[in-house]
């Protein structure tokens, strides 16, 4: 699941119509508007960087004038902290009116990113692959599996339609596991969730490859 241009178009737009509306009423007051100005992005706690070039498209969409210039890139694990994650520099108009979309969207992303590389770093050494969910904040989606990507984890499914997963109420109208992946046919690579080592069992003798284990202790 890539994250697309037009992905992070959508997701600022949405933001920047929310935020700034039909104009900054402050900024436009007090802020002239030949006015320029120079500010840092900062990382102040240890993390992972994530999120640079969604922030960059913020300002940008308020002045392409605004010229940002990464110092981290995304991806970057960050141990010395207040680290400046880049610089910019343009009309001050813009900078002041995006700031706090753009701020908000890098803390959500580099908090993803830090939280799934702890999770990578816990099961080093192992054969496990850290994946995602399908319980992201809505419209934000493809910006947080990004983040989990560059955290070092993995993408699970991007929604309902790419592939196909058979939960517990599947389950239910479907009659069971055996069921519900015969009814499937084999035509489709298809992972089955269980709640019970008895289900795992229904599950592999059926010739499911992939169960998700739900809800079970270690």
């Amino acid at each position: 699941m890539e994250l697309t241009r037009e992905d992070v178009g959508r997701v600022v737009a949405a933001a920047l119509a929310e935020d700034v509306g039909t104009g900054d009423a402050t900024t436009l007051a007090l802020v002239p508007e030949d006015a320029r100005c120079r500010a840092v992005l900062l990382l102040e706690e240890q993390g992972v960087v994530c999120g640079v070039p969604v922030a960059a498209a913020v300002f940008h969409a308020l002045d392409p004038a605004v010229q940002i210039e990464a110092k981290l890139e995304d991806g970057t694990a960050v141990s010395r902290v207040p680290a400046v994650v880049a610089e910019l520099d343009g009309p001050a108009r813009a900078i002041l009116s995006g700031e706090r979309v753009a701020l908000n969207l890098l803390g959500r992303l580099c908090g993803i990113a830090s939280l799934t590389r702890r999770f990578v770093e816990l099961t080093e050494g192992t054969r496990t692959t850290v994946l995602d969910t399908r319980k992201t904040t809505p419209g934000l989606r493809a910006l947080e599996k990004y983040a989990v990507r560059c955290g070092g984890g993995a993408n699970h499914r991007a929604g309902l339609y790419d592939a196909i997963l058979v939960k517990e109420n599947h389950l239910r109208i479907a009659g069971g596991i055996p069921a519900a992946v015969a009814a499937l046919n084999g035509s489709i690579d298809v992972e089955v969730e269980a709640e019970s080592l008895e289900q795992l069992q229904e599950a592999l003798d059926a010739g499911v490859r992939r169960v998700l284990l739900d809800n079970m202790s270690p």
